[in-house]
């Protein structure tokens, strides 16, 4: 018995419904864990009052672009995006660079570096307030003991402190993607370039560099992102201070929405920093895309 032949068109169809079934599980968590959300915060944008109950139209868009309080919080945090993305790129690459090399007990640093990535944003913060606090904390106990005066941190230098705390939290996973991108390059290249007299500051940029670049891309978009949207380092460690030196911008809603209660304000922020973050995003991306090596 001949078995009738399916055209090529049914195949593909009967394929995508089987693809969107097992899809189906994603998209619903998606619809109503995100998306859902975020048209909740659009349209509680719209409205004023401490229940939200009042129509304002685009007004809180208009009271947050001409707010100098969101126009600081946002320099703030640009300026901590930009450490965080300088910081993670080229600390987390030299230390790939370093574990990377057939050195002894690599693995136990390279999971060494990784634990505080693993570790709660809070858990971090209270551990870094505690060792910076001018009185009590260790750093300043060690200093002190070596004959050094003790260092207020958090008022000297406070958006550098969190920035560092923050870079030393996550500098463990940037790390991981460096070598992952290092242990993907061909080791014919680097033997071609010695063979052609190449040092190893000529093999680095030449060979590690470009081919490095997805990888660099990546990171760079995902410490923007994770900058612009920084708030339990300044929540934990400064609350913000000292006055609104750290007055990072998720910080600056919170305080708007939970402290004066007026949602659809900072709903309007919320937005706007939406909008700021896919903005980098696509620049980034397409900034990359022009510059993307193949091989």
């Amino acid at each position: 018995m001949r078995m009738p032949r399916l055209r090529p068109s049914t195949l593909s169809g009967r394929y995508a419904r089987t693809a969107y079934l097992f899809l189906l599980p994603a998209i619903l968590f998606f619809a109503f864990m995100f998306y859902l959300p975020i048209g909740n915060v659009v349209a509680t944008s719209l409205r004023t009052g401490p229940q939200a109950d009042q129509w304002a139209g685009f007004g809180n868009y208009a009271q947050a672009l001409a707010d100098p309080a969101v126009a600081h919080s946002f320099l703030v945090t640009l300026t901590f995006a930009v450490a965080e993305v300088i910081g993670s790129i080229v600390l987390g690459l030299a230390l790939a660079l370093a574990l990377d090399q057939p050195l002894r007990g690599r693995v136990v640093f390279r999971v060494l570096l990784l634990v505080p990535y693993l570790t709660s944003v809070a858990i971090v913060g209270l551990l870094w307030r505690n060792i910076l606090d001018p009185e009590l904390g260790i750093l300043n106990r060690v200093l002190m003991a070596a004959g050094l005066p003790g260092q207020q941190w958090l008022n000297t230098a406070p958006l550098l402190t969190i920035a560092a705390v923050t870079l030393w939290q996550s500098v463990g996973y940037t790390m991981v993607l460096f070598l992952a991108g290092l242990q993907g390059i061909p080791e014919t290249y680097y033997e071609a370039a010695k063979i052609d007299g190449a040092d190893a500051w000529r093999r680095f940029w030449r060979i590690t560099l470009p081919l490095l670049a997805p990888t660099t891309l990546f990171v760079s978009v995902m410490a923007v992102i994770s900058g612009l949207q920084a708030f339990g380092q300044a929540y934990i460690i400064t609350n913000g201070g000292p006055g609104d030196a750290t007055d990072l911008l998720v910080f600056h809603i919170f305080n708007v929405a939970f402290r004066t209660r007026d949602f659809g304000y900072s709903s309007a922020q919320s937005v706007l920093l939406l909008i700021v973050i896919v903005a980098f995003t696509v620049i980034q991306l397409r900034a990359g895309r022009r510059g993307e090596v193949t091989y």
